[in-house]
């Protein structure tokens, strides 16, 4: 696979995680900056590294399951890997403008 391929597939991914939101909150985990990282191989296993709002987060597992089915469903995926960090921590900060504005942080 080569680069443009994977670029192609990490914009697929990202447009799946657009659609993925914690249900408490009316962003996609997305524009909450809750996805730190995407990484694509060559071989197209892809691991994602994110976070959540909170550690003690009720339905972490179902979001980061979520996370995993999702990236897994997409075309030339091979494999997904979701890795739940809490470092660094979550801040507003972290927040697209689109999800600042929406939750009225502007």
């Amino acid at each position: 696979m080569d680069s443009e391929q994977i670029l192609a597939i990490q914009k697929d991914i990202v447009r799946v995680l657009r659609n993925i939101y914690d249900p408490e909150i009316p962003v996609s985990i997305y524009e909450l900056g809750l996805i730190y990282e995407v990484n694509v191989s060559e071989e197209g296993k892809v691991v994602i590294t994110m976070t959540l709002t909170a550690p003690n987060c009720p339905i972490a597992d179902d979001i980061v399951r979520d996370v995993q089915e999702q990236t897994a469903a997409v075309t030339g995926v091979v494999s997904a890997e979701v890795n739940l960090v809490f470092d660094p921590p979550w801040t507003k900060d972290m927040m697209s403008e689109e999800a600042k504005l929406e939750l009225g942080f502007m």
